[in-house]
Formats: structure tokens, C-alpha cells, sequence
């Protein structure tokens, strides 16, 4: 078995930067080159033919990929867009109806989710909102006891954005079955870093993408709905890949296909599929437990040297409810981000958050280390704050 570090040599990319960022955007292998390469070429020789060559089952391919990363049987993981469309898809699938007429979310949703139930069902539906007490958690008892028979839905992220806290989605499966209720788990913080299985958990509809922990890039999102609930979905939000015989190109009512096309709507992104190959077939190999392991111990080394230098953090204590990232709550910690950014330190910042910190299995404890003091030299020398008038949010 290769050690983690190993495959450091499989990314050239984090090799003159200290890579930090993966929360938002992984590193790329060296094999998407060649993957993505493959796509010119075979476009360039094949042309049209590409699509009965290798295009028309990419998605496919690609879901099962997926699927099988997170416990899912095949066939049953769709390739989308972004997780925003995931969500706008599940949507589609369901009429609000007076006994049926409640969503159940949290106040510490990545936003864009939000946005897509409160502009689908504002007019709808109740949307009920959990809100968090300290910035970090959710209490898990006022989340479970707001989820009755008149939820619908129950939208949740498995790993929060802004503090790496893990949610118990059992308990909140669990409560949603038993009273009817269907939960929407959005993953994206959670696949590829921090272990999943779909089916033992019995996880209705799940939303991810390759972008982050997969390295995989931006252009593919991915929803897997529970198979035996699929085949009784009929989503409104469709296109011509989710007929039963596109290509028989028929403007009759839609029948919809079985399995994970059923969920498709258009031509999805091809050059993008090719590209996410190359992460997926990586984090496969390692296995996410091994990732999970070291990313416990790095997340841990971060705290106690943020704990040294008695600096704030607004992420999660116990190993078991924390996810991939460590989150630094610095005064000017936009600026101190922009700078780290400008000397090869690449993290990101979110408002309520601070400085975020995210190594993956290519990262060494050196590179813990010389953030950490990197972030003091930099707060020591003032030369953040040339920054402190910027309005961006780094990425």
C-alpha cells in the first residue's frame, strides 16, 4: 500500500504553492492532463462519432464512479450541472400539498441553496429555519422536533460550510422516515474526505460535485436518489437525455427513463467529465478511510497551533463532529487571506468564519507549520493591511 505522500507526486500542482484550499477547489493530477487531452483528440479524429464512441455513456460511467465512493448502488448517481440544479431537479418532483406543505433547513446552509427553495417555495410552502446558537452547530434537538407529519422535505448539509461541523444525519433520517418526511442531503463538503454509504444510512437524495475533495474540477455535480424511491419520480425540471429513447426524438408527453437518467435533463459537459476522471480514480484508490484518518490528525495539529497562538477558531473540538477544514476568526481576516493568497499560501475566507484551512492527503505537517507562522508573520509585519479596504471574498 503506497503511503499518502506518495501520491503527492501525482499532483505537480501543489508543489510550488502550499495548497490549502481543497474545501473549495482540489488540486489537480497530473492524469487530467492526459484525460482531458483524450477528449480533444478523440473530438478532433472522431468528430460527431464521439458520441457513439464514448459521450453517451460518460454520465453513466462518471455516476458510477461516484456511487461507488459513497455506497450507492449502480446506476443510480445522475450527472448535473452544479448541486444547485440537483436541488432544483428534487424540487421539481413533488406537488406542495395541505398535509404535505412544510421543508424543514438551517441557517448555516451554503446560500445558494437557500435561494433555490425560497424562490421555488416562498409562496408554497413553509420553510422553517433552524438557526444555529454559537456559529458552528445546529441543535440537533429543535432541528429534530421542527421535523413532523406535515414535512415534505428536510434539506440538509451532511458537513457545513462555513465550520466543518459534521451533522448527525442518521438521527435526522431517521426522524424525517418516521413521520414521512424525505431528506435532501448535500454532500459536497463531505465526499471524498469523509466516509458515506448511501444505503446503509438510507439517504433518499444526496447532491455533490467533483470540485472540491474529489479533484476532480469544476462543470460536474452529481445527485444519487435512492433507487427504490426513483422509479416513482417524475421530475418537472427534465431535457431529452431523461426520455426513455432520446434519440427517438418524439414530442409526445415524456416518458421518462429508468435508472439514473431519469434525473438527466440536457447534453451534459463533456470536456468536464473528462476531466474529473483523474481525482475520482485517485480518492478511489486511497480509500476516503484513510483520507478521513489523516485529515483528523491535521485538522487536529491546526487547532492546537492556533490554540499556541491564542488565536480564535470557529470550528468544532471533537474530531468526530468536525470535517476537513479549520476555520481561523482573525481581526482582518479577509486581508490576511488576500496576503496569504499573494505568497503562495492558498486558503480562502468566509464572513462568521475566519481564515479556512483545508489540507487533503497531498499535504505535509511542514506546510501546517509554516501557514501557521506564516499568519503570524504576516500579523506581525502589518503587510496585510494594504488589503483591509478589499470587499472580496476569497475563493
Amino acid at each position: 500500500m503506497k503511503d499518502l505522500l506518495e501520491y503527492r507526486d501525482e499532483f505537480d500542482s501543489v508543489k510550488d504553492v502550499h495548497y490549502l484550499i481543497s474545501n473549495s477547489l482540489g488540486a489537480m493530477p497530473n492524469k487530467a492532463l492526459v484525460t482531458a487531452a483524450r477528449y480533444t483528440d478523440l473530438w478532433a479524429r472522431r468528430g460527431v462519432r464521439s458520441w457513439e464512441d464514448e459521450w453517451w455513456k460518460f454520465p453513466r460511467q462518471i455516476g458510477d464512479k461516484v456511487g461507488a465512493l459513497i455506497g450507492a448502488a449502480p446506476d443510480s448517481v445522475s450527472i448535473q450541472a452544479n448541486v444547485s440544479g440537483a436541488h432544483a431537479v428534487i424540487i421539481s418532483c413533488f406537488d406542495i400539498t395541505p398535509k404535505r406543505n412544510k421543508l424543514v433547513m438551517i441557517d448555516m446552509e451554503f446560500p445558494s441553496v437557500g435561494y433555490v427553495y425560497q424562490r421555488a417555495l416562498a409562496e408554497k410552502a413553509e420553510i422553517v429555519t433552524i438557526k444555529s446558537q454559537d456559529g458552528i452547530s445546529i441543535p440537533l434537538d429543535e432541528l429534530l422536533d421542527a421535523i413532523d407529519e406535515r414535512t415534505l422535505l428536510v434539506p440538509i448539509s451532511h458537513i457545513l460550510f462555513r465550520s466543518s461541523y459534521v451533522m448527525d444525519i442518521k438521527a435526522i433520517i431517521n426522524k424525517a422516515h418516521s413521520v414521512g418526511a424525505l431528506v435532501m442531503l448535500d454532500a459536497y463538503q463531505a465526499v471524498g474526505a469523509y466516509p458515506l454509504d448511501v444505503s446503509a444510512l438510507k439517504v433518499d437524495f444526496l447532491a455533490g460535485g467533483t470540485l472540491k475533495w474529489l479533484c476532480g474540477g469544476p462543470g460536474v455535480g452529481f445527485l444519487y436518489v435512492r433507487p427504490d424511491l426513483a422509479e416513482t419520480l417524475e421530475p418537472r425540471l427534465t431535457g431529452w437525455l431523461a426520455h426513455e429513447e432520446p434519440f427517438s426524438f418524439d414530442n409526445s408527453p415524456m416518458r421518462y427513463a429508468s435508472g439514473a437518467y431519469r434525473f438527466q435533463s440536457g447534453t451534459p459537459v463533456i470536456p468536464a467529465l473528462y476531466a474529473c476522471q483523474a481525482g475520482l480514480d485517485i480518492i478511489a484508490e486511497i480509500g476516503v478511510e484513510r483520507i478521513r484518518k489523516r485529515s483528523i490528525e491535521m485538522t487536529t495539529k491546526l487547532l492546537e497551533l492556533a490554540d499556541q497562538r491564542g488565536w480564535k477558531t470557529t470550528t468544532p473540538r471533537d474530531s468526530a463532529e468536525r470535517g476537513g477544514t479549520v476555520a481561523i476568526d482573525l481581526p482582518d481576516g479577509l486581508a490576511i487571506a488576500i496576503e496569504l493568497n499573494a505568497q503562495d499560501y492558498l486558503v480562502d475566507y468566509r464572513p462568521k468564519a475566519g481564515v479556512r484551512i483545508s489540507p487533503h492527503f497531498y499535504n505535509t505537517d511542514r506546510e501546517l507549520d509554516e501557514v501557521i507562522d506564516k499568519i503570524a508573520e504576516i500579523i506581525a509585519s502589518g503587510a496585510h493591511k494594504k488589503h483591509v479596504s478589499a470587499d472580496r471574498v476569497v475563493s
